[in-house]
């Protein structure tokens, strides 16, 4: 795949982003080493081998769910900026 102004420019233009200069230089260069190293993947015997699923062989160890009173609500509204009894005040955020 041939790298090229040309190219970088229709890929900024698609992405919505603007390369010039220096920058387009080292983007160019960046996209001629990720083809390189995608080639060389490429190059590699994958013969005999089983594609990954999962990373690991293990399944997931959740803990149970279980309810508990972390923080009662008068520690929660003591150092709250301004509270209406039990609940935060708060500024209008919505009109109607």
């Amino acid at each position: 795949m041939k790298i090229d102004n040309e190219l970088i420019d229709h890929l900024s233009y698609l992405a919505k982003l603007k390369f010039e200069g220096e920058d387009k230089e080292a983007i160019k260069a960046d996209m001629i080493k990720i083809i390189g190293f995608m080639q060389t993947l490429g190059e590699v015997n994958t013969e005999n081998v089983e594609p990954l699923i999962f990373m690991t062989e293990e399944f997931d160890r959740l803990r149970d769910d279980v309810t508990q009173i972390s923080i009662s609500q008068e520690e929660a509204l003591k150092n709250a900026p301004k509270k209406d009894s039990d609940y935060f005040r708060i500024p209008k955020v919505l009109d109607k």
